[in-house]
């Protein structure tokens, strides 16, 4: 009997109650997690000891420069790992902060190679972080766990995201801020549909959050991820620079976000000046990468790895001058783009820290060159400390993470003010100048995935209704409410005695009037003109199913009324919201089918291919064969 038969009969024949189910999971997915993520940790540091330790000290009595073999032994090694599994675009660079989309379909058995990967990346030098993994780890830890209880959709969502808060409170050891970020990033488009009781589904991620924190510190210590300088308020005069700090934060957050995309598409072959990346093998990628991953370890030893130890030397104020921190800033930024595209695993929290502590250190300093000695700012450590916070929550757009994050890493409220100001400031400047923030706004608002392309390829022709619930603008309201409510409509249309349209009536309409008091208005004698919502808000046929959903966020709309582009007035449909959620679902479940047919197609190609190979080598070794033996049956006497 499997494992996932037995705990199935063994929660059938207990029949425990749904918070006992919940719980129980919860745990366990902290206490794996948690124990993982620990050994990840301990891989990584295994790793770092064996590449730039003993190698190092070999190599480099040979020659300095051999120090560039390290990265690429590195990359080769992974490039190893990598060709050992079916799907290599499975170990991108990043977190799972969109993994609750694909319910079911995560790679469990891919997960283990792809931790190993991952470290193996970051112990030879890659400029990518830990956390990603992390909290991938969890994540897959909790959705497998869920199949295997067979739980429904919702309730392995809700793991994912209990696991990715744990893989985030293991690695930062910080469990408060891996609650949060399971509640804005992983959990952020399945959170509004789950019908379940909100404080419960808190109350899992934050047992599975609290648990992984505390195998962590049983296993690598309560020591904190650094080292934090003692943060003092000089003058509450100086907010006004954390907000200037804040700025700068969204743009080196904008600029490394697009250095990755663009380090991507080279790396794709999608630039015009290199068409040929696209057909390089993965291990020549990432030898590339290791390669400049090892001249930046000559000249600049600081930005390679994680960079932790360089983020607590700048906390320590460390002199680093400001020529050095602006070069490190723009190396680590290039770095990081080429070592996530060229293929080496891992994530971008930690860069982002390193990129804000950098910023917050070289904003500091130049701020204390340019105003006098009797002005009282902060030390630079404590503009890096904010810098930190304010870059990576540009970065992975969590703000209220970010905060937490570092508060607990302080544990000190005097820096949340500063904190709040500069992380605000960057995430409101990032949202006006981010051109999805629309669309992820609207996916959000209609309770669906942010993966608007989906709707941007379905007509409002193929799914509104056709002869929608109308009546006529004379209509007195009582019969109209009884007409609306008898046919269990939510709305009906109002026409003039042409048929133009001229407005729309809710159910919300008439319950908002009748809940008036009997005196204030008379109903008996109101006509449906008299209420109705005249400025209605219409969609055409020949529009996408994002426009729709564009329009109807703009009033909180649950459906619109769909007109002849030519002749506004005259209606010819009704989308609703529903519709349209379905219309995706379909979409998505055609899309699905279309991928697993074509590997179905592609496997069978191969299986095809080989059996005719080894077909035709079976028939050369019959000739070959057959040609020795009449040879030397002419030799022979």
């Amino acid at each position: 009997m499997s494992l996932s038969r037995l705990l199935v009969t063994l929660l059938n024949r207990l029949q425990p109650s749904a918070e006992t189910v919940m719980l129980v999971s919860a745990i366990a997915v902290g206490l794996i997690s948690g124990t993982c993520v620990t050994l990840f940790r301990k891989l990584i540091a295994f790793t770092e000891e064996f590449y730039w330790h003993k190698l190092e000290s070999l190599l480099a009595a040979k020659a300095t420069w051999a120090i560039i073999l390290i990265p690429l032994l590195g990359a080769l090694v992974v490039s190893v790992v990598k060709y050992r599994l079916k799907k290599v675009e499975e170990l991108s660079s990043g977190s799972s902060a969109t993994i609750s989309r694909d319910v079911g379909q995560l790679p469990y058995v891919q997960v283990p190679l792809k931790t190993i990967a991952a470290a193996l990346s970051l112990g030879s030098g890659a400029s990518l972080g830990p956390e990603g993994p992390s909290v991938d780890l969890g994540s897959n830890i909790g959705s497998l766990l869920g199949q295997m209880l067979q739980f429904s959709s919702e309730r392995i969502r809700l793991l994912i995201g209990a696991g990715g808060a744990a893989g985030l409170a293991a690695g930062f050891n910080a469990p408060i801020a891996g609650v949060f970020f399971a509640l804005e990033v992983l959990l952020r488009d399945s959170y509004r549909t789950n019908k379940s009781s909100p404080n419960s589904d808190v109350s899992v991620v934050v047992i599975a959050s609290v648990i992984s924190a505390l195998v962590s510190q049983i296993s690598l210590g309560e020591r904190p991820a650094f080292s934090l300088p003692v943060y003092e308020v000089r003058s509450y005069w100086e907010l006004p620079l954390y907000l200037g700090l804040g700025v700068l934060a969204s743009v080196v957050a904008l600029l490394f976000t697009k250095a990755i995309a663009q380090a991507n598409k080279f790396f794709a072959g999608q630039w015009r000046i290199a068409p040929f990346m696209a057909n390089l093998p993965i291990p020549v990628k990432l030898l590339m990468g290791g390669f400049c991953v090892g001249v930046v370890a000559l000249t600049f030893p600081e930005a390679i790895g994680i960079g932790y130890e360089t983020v607590e030397s700048i906390l320590q104020d460390t002199p680093f001058t400001i020529p050095l921190l602006t070069v490190l800033l723009v190396i680590k930024l290039l770095l990081t783009a080429i070592s996530s595209a060229s293929g080496f695993v891992g994530g971008i929290f930690a860069p982002s820290i390193f990129l804000g502590a950098v910023l917050g250190s070289l904003y500091g300093q130049a701020i204390a060159s340019f105003l006098p000695d009797s002005v009282p700012i902060a030390a630079s450590p404590a503009y890096a400390l904010v810098g930190m916070a304010a870059v990576l929550a540009g970065t992975v757009r969590a703000p209220l993470t970010s905060v937490l994050l570092l508060f607990e890493m302080t544990r000190d409220y005097r820096i949340v003010l500063p904190l709040m100001a500069a992380v605000g400031l960057c995430a409101w400047v990032l949202d006006q100048t981010d051109t999805s923030k629309a669309n992820r706004m609207i996916m959000q608002w209609s309770d669906l995935p942010a993966d608007i392309e989906v709707l941007e390829k379905i007509k409002i022709a193929e799914v509104m209704t056709l002869n929608p619930a109308s009546i006529k603008y004379t209509m007195p309201l009582m019969q109209a409410a009884q007409f609306i409510t008898s046919g269990y409509h939510h709305s009906a249309l109002i026409f003039d005695d042409v048929n133009h349209l001229q407005g729309i009536l809710t159910t919300q309409d008439i319950k908002r009037l009748i809940s008036a008091p009997a005196s204030a208005i008379p109903l008996e004698d109101m006509t449906v003109q008299n209420i109705c919502t005249r400025e209605v808000i219409c969609t055409f046929a020949d529009e996408s199913l994002a426009e729709a959903l564009k329009r109807m966020a703009t009033r909180d709309l649950r459906q619109m009324p769909v007109v002849d582009r030519h002749q506004p007035k005259r209606v010819i449909g009704m989308v609703d919201r529903l519709a349209i959620t379905t219309a995706y679902n379909t979409a998505l479940t055609k899309r699905a089918i279309a991928a697993r047919m074509t590997a179905i197609k592609s496997a069978a190609i191969i299986t095809s291919s080989n059996n005719a190979n080894d077909k035709s080598h079976e028939l050369d070794n019959n000739l070959s064969k057959e040609a020795d033996r009449h040879s030397s049956e002419a030799i022979s006497p």
